[in-house]
């Protein structure tokens, strides 16, 4: 089975099964049912305990993850949609909100209230939260087939914001738990705990992660659309590729 083969079958599992909330239409990753159920587990988690800095992906479902960072004190880091800016992650202080603290957490409120950063700026990430369309008790996972999450862990790791030891967690419906194991490329980023409205699951995945930007599976058109990712290929060895940097 294909990922897009995947991603149409957890779609109609979702919507046929009643567990889809607004928004409706079958892109994307899925909002569901109790998805704030599955960020009061995370919460509960000592990983998240331990983390004062946040990275969590812009998908609806994760609002409600975000909205606990910034309660729970949290520096959050939301990255820009498309990675459109050298400035692509933004980083929202619950110290600086006051009362726009809840708007905050919405991606509308993070660009208004939130201040965009490049990757060298950020402070280094204590977890990183992504989204995901499904995943496998293993820890792999598909997302919704953009390769944004798996481009924005990527910058991140070359910046020595996240290491081979930062946990890496999704919030899910049991539903977009899958029984098989799902074949991963080598971007691909793998997840450590899967986390629903009722069960944490503690992947000890085996996936190996990504170490940096793997050019060499990057198209000209997606480097030339990303702009951070086109300043860095412009900075090239001679060989016609950036030199990664290794952490």
């Amino acid at each position: 089975m294909t990922k897009r083969d995947v991603r149409q079958r957890i779609w109609n599992l979702l919507n046929d099964s009643h567990a889809l909330r607004f928004p409706g239409p079958l892109h994307g990753i899925p909002n569901f049912e109790h998805a704030d159920r599955a960020a009061r587990r995370l919460r509960d988690l000592a990983v998240w305990r331990r983390a004062a800095v946040v990275k969590v992906c812009a998908d609806v479902p994760q609002l409600f993850v975000r909205r606990l960072c910034i309660e729970d004190g949290k520096l959050l880091y939301i990255a820009v949609p498309t990675l459109r800016s050298e400035r692509c992650f933004i980083e929202v202080d619950p110290q600086r909100l006051g009362s726009r603290a809840l708007i905050a957490a919405s991606l509308p409120g993070a660009c208004k209230y939130g201040r965009p950063v490049p990757p060298r700026e950020m402070r280094p990430i204590d977890l990183f939260v992504c989204g995901s369309l499904a995943v496998s008790r293993d820890g792999t996972r598909v997302g919704k087939g953009g390769g944004y999450a798996d481009l924005e862990y990527a910058l991140l790791r070359e910046e020595g914001k996240v290491r081979d030891t930062t946990p890496i967690a999704t919030t899910v419906h049991p539903l977009q738990i899958l029984s098989y194991r799902i074949a991963m490329q080598p971007h691909d980023v793998p997840v450590d705990f899967v986390v629903t409205p009722t069960e944490v699951i503690a992947t000890r995945c085996g996936h190996t992660r990504p170490r940096g930007i793997y050019w060499d599976l990057l198209s000209s058109t997606r480097i030339n659309t990303i702009p951070l990712l086109r300043k860095r290929f412009g900075q090239s060895d001679g060989a016609g590729r950036p030199s990664p940097r290794r952490v």
